[in-house]
């Protein structure tokens, strides 16, 4: 199909304002099929309009092709990309905040990667390299488990989560792991029931440690929500066991960072539904089914 000039897009926008549903239905699917190049023509034809109908029109075809390009993006992210935690998450965010300032988000943990960077030697232990991030995260820039607010959407947006320095236990682990992995610092995501933690897996062979998880290399356990507390293999058998549930290998294991992305649409999901936001909860659902399928 070729593509239309501004002339044409114009032309076909003002059609929105048709009484007829059918007309207007074709003119929306037809407007979605362009794709994002045609949001700032639409933006500008609402900023122009005096009709509360035609400026809601807009605005659906406008979020519709948002969507559905947030959609495809995450689907190839998955496929080919997936190494890239952070660039997951920003799609994440970019549900919420299409518009989001990559860039900014990336600067915003540069800065604090930085900060950990001057004091960071190579010869320092693996606990004290988990303790200066702990200084410079929670101390340094007051990062801080939700408590308040524990289940609120925002916590699982990595941009909101650096402006207000507060978080689930998901994107705070996130986003520790992010500037540790910047770092050489080997703490990486796991799929912990009810919760979600780090795990410092060692890739050497090292026999200066006695390892809580031998099949892992896991050194011991890091719970970002709570400020960074260590803990160990027990300590997370004592959990499951309060929550009645049997020990599994993937408990103790670092995750994918699929893995990862879908338990972030998961708690967003149960977010909208205590909010019964059910069109975004819809979005949220179809988002998972489509990186799942």
């Amino acid at each position: 199909m070729e593509p239309l000039n501004d002339s044409e897009l114009k032309a076909l926008i003002s059609l929105l304002d048709d009484t007829d549903n059918e007309v207007v239905t074709h003119i929306r699917e037809r407007l979605v099929t362009l794709g994002t190049h045609v949001i700032p023509v639409l933006e500008d034809a609402w900023s122009k309009s005096f009709d509360a109908v035609l400026q809601e029109r807009i605005e659906n075809i406008i979020h519709k092709i948002q969507f559905d390009t947030l959609k495809a993006e995450l689907k190839k992210w998955c496929d080919e990309n997936s190494d890239d935690l952070l660039a997951g998450v920003i799609l994440i965010a970019r549900f919420q905040y299409p518009d989001l300032d990559e860039t900014k988000v990336r600067e915003q943990l540069n800065k604090i990667k930085r900060e950990v960077y001057v004091e960071l030697d190579k010869n320092l232990a693996p606990l004290q390299k988990v303790y200066l991030l702990n200084r410079v995260l929670f101390d340094s820039y007051g990062f801080n488990g939700n408590t308040s607010n524990f289940h609120a959407p925002q916590n699982s947006f990595i941009n909101m989560v650096l402006e207000t320095k507060k978080g689930n236990p998901l994107m705070l682990c996130v986003m520790y792991s992010i500037i540790a992995g910047q770092l050489d610092i080997p703490l990486y995501g796991v799929n912990l029931p009810e919760h979600f933690i780090l795990a410092y897996q060692e890739k050497s062979n090292s026999e200066a440690y006695e390892y809580t998880y031998p099949e892992a290399s896991v050194l011991f356990y890091v719970n970002a929500f709570s400020r960074g507390a260590i803990f160990s293999k027990k300590d997370i058998e004592q959990f499951l066991n309060k929550l009645n549930i049997k020990p599994n290998k993937i408990f103790f294991e670092p995750c994918s960072n699929v893995d990862i992305i879908k338990r972030s649409l998961r708690n967003l999901a149960f977010s909208y539904q205590k909010l019964n936001e059910a069109e975004k909860l819809y979005e949220i659902e179809e988002l998972l089914d489509y990186i799942s399928g």
